[in-house]
């Protein structure tokens, strides 16, 4: 999970400012002195990580702080503000060209930065805000990338133009904006031709683009798992052809964090996305009070609201009649199924209790007591069911459960201890009234899969 190891050394760092009455000078340069090894381990740029410290160090030993009722809690606030700042304190958007306009974006990167995943993304999201993108395919040198971004483009039902690969990327572009014009898309995303390493190939084919085209919005994909190689590129890029934002990749990965608290304070241009997943619907804008209040192990339930609108498909009266069945205790195993659905689609069980507040390294603690072998292996159970099994579990005598524990592909003694789990579940949720009672019902009633048969 991103910024993980950051979050539990910041974590540990508070809690000890949280146990003070009141707090020294002496204590506050000793937490900052760890804030700022924590920072620096997850590949903050030096200088960023000098200048926050002494911004932070300034605000925190002050009258206000020291002698306040709780100090502890008012250095985690400056922090947190500071923090916020680094990022850019503000999200900024993609701006387009006003009434039915064309605009041009061009994203650029280097080979294996997921630019092309990243342009089929964008394109996906522009959609859900009403936009009409079209995808040009302007990689000439890698014959898989127009393929892969005609197969992503296919998959987000969005536009492809592409010419293969034996003419050049400009007039490629140039015949793209023309098919653009004639076919209503108001928005054309160039997907550019990525290098190894920054050479004077691509950038003068970059420059060639911008110089007859009229590109708005130039953005470019770096690799959150690189750190500080990821800022160095994007100064590099940003002096030689010019960038107005940034697009941070992979940063579902064992990333530690540098990459996003680094670049606005490098180099000035804002970070629009994350990737947050290999699915084409992993991307997420990027606020930074929410990444902030992430890293400090607060949580994102607004980006977790976010993502339960988006992805859960469940209409208003099945989730309403899916919570009443809950309360009752009668969850059946179509609303397990159900469930195990909704939570996929929001990135699984680690995305969730990442954006969930005061988690940190419980998070991985819980997700560490999940066995996802066992739960395929559950939910290839529930699959081997008849329709009235699942919604009638009392009909499951010693017959069925040996034919289900052989379609399965399980020993019988699992089926057994699955469906007792359950109804476990089910006695629990009847006692506490259903516990959650949003839209599409509960996200996690009736899972078992926890190591020890712990009904999740």
């Amino acid at each position: 999970m991103a910024f993980e190891s950051l979050t539990d050394k910041l974590q540990n760092v508070f809690k000890n400012l949280r146990s003070k009455g009141r707090l020294t000078e002496e204590d506050v340069k000793a937490a900052l002195k760890e804030v700022k090894m924590a920072l620096l381990e997850a590949d903050v740029n030096f200088r960023v990580v000098k200048q926050f410290v002494k911004a932070v160090e300034e605000r925190a030993i002050g009258q206000d702080v020291m002698n306040g009722l709780n100090p502890g809690q008012m250095v985690i606030k400056i922090v947190n503000e500071e923090m916020i700042a680094l990022m850019g304190s503000e999200t900024t958007e993609i701006s387009f060209q006003p009434g039915k306009a064309i605009t041009v974006l061009m994203m650029a990167g280097l080979q294996g930065a997921g630019k092309t995943t990243a342009t089929a993304k964008l394109a996906g999201k522009l959609k859900q805000k009403g936009k009409k993108s079209l995808l040009v395919a302007c990689d000439v040198y890698r014959p898989a990338a127009v393929e892969q971004l005609k197969i992503n483009g296919q998959k987000q039902e969005v536009d492809v133009f592409e010419m293969g690969t034996q003419h050049k990327p400009l007039e490629i572009a140039t015949q793209a904006l023309q098919f653009a014009e004639k076919n209503g898309h108001n928005v054309v995303i160039l997907d550019t031709a990525g290098r190894l390493h920054i050479d004077e190939d691509m950038m003068a084919e970059l420059q060639e683009l911008k110089e007859n085209l009229p590109i708005h919005q130039t953005l470019l994909v770096v690799d959150a798992m690189t750190g500080q190689d990821a800022v160095n590129v994007a100064k590099e890029f940003d002096e030689k052809v010019g960038i107005d934002g940034v697009i941070l990749s992979k940063m579902d990965g064992d990333t530690r964090g540098g990459a996003a608290l680094s670049i606005k304070a490098v180099t000035g241009k804002p970070i629009l996305y994350v990737g947050m997943g290999e699915k084409l619907s992993d991307m997420e804008q990027f606020y930074p009070d929410r990444m902030a209040n992430r890293i400090l192990g607060m949580g994102d339930v607004l980006t977790l609201i976010e993502k339960a609108q988006e992805n859960i498909d469940i209409d208003e009266q099945k989730g309403k009649d899916m919570a009443k069945r809950m309360q009752k205790g009668k969850f059946d195993f179509e609303d397990y199924l159900e469930s195990m659905k909704q939570m996929r689609n929001m990135g699984g069980l680690s995305g969730i209790l990442g954006m969930l507040p005061g988690m940190g390294a419980k998070a991985s603690d819980l997700e560490s007591m999940i066995d996802e072998k066992q739960l395929k292996h559950m939910e290839a159970i529930v699959l081997s069911m008849t329709p009235q099994e699942r919604r009638n579990p009392k009909l499951l005598n010693p017959q069925r459960k040996h034919r289900i524990a052989k379609g399965a592909g399980v020993d019988i003694a699992v089926v057994n201890r699955f469906i007792k789990q359950f109804e476990q579940s089910q006695k629990l949720m009847k006692q506490f009234g259903g516990g959650t009672r949003r839209r599409g019902g509960g996200m996690f009633g009736g899972f078992p899969g926890m190591k020890g048969g712990f009904p999740f």
